[in-house]
């Protein structure tokens, strides 16, 4: 858990280029073991931002290293909430959503 906090808050940093604060993880989905034969490859972007909060996704990807047979692990949602120079929060950019899972993202209900 501590690794995904630390993905996502650079994203989150990246996106506001500003202090970011974890404000909550609202949910963590195990979908397969991480093995210790597999490599681990996270992936984090901002999906959803409002006035100083941003939505991070995180996808963990294992990978097992003989048979190059990659699966999703595990999925992460946070929140974080930007600051400025005071610790007060601020405003952060509006996302842009670029790649098909981040425009899928954004249908959701």
């Amino acid at each position: 858990m501590s690794d995904v906090d630390q993905v996502a808050s650079i994203s989150a940093a990246r996106h506001s280029r500003s202090e970011c604060v974890t404000a909550s993880t609202d949910s963590v989905d195990f979908l397969h073991p991480i093995r210790t034969t597999d490599s681990v490859c996270f992936i984090s972007y901002v999906a959803w931002t409002g006035t100083s909060s941003m939505e991070v996704f995180v996808k963990i990807i294992a990978e097992d290293l003989k048979s190059s047979v990659r699966r999703i692990a595990a999925t992460a949602l946070l929140t974080f909430v930007a600051l400025d120079e005071h610790k007060r929060p601020t405003r952060v950019p509006k996302v842009i959503p670029e790649t098909e899972e981040e425009k899928n993202y954004m249908k959701r209900p």
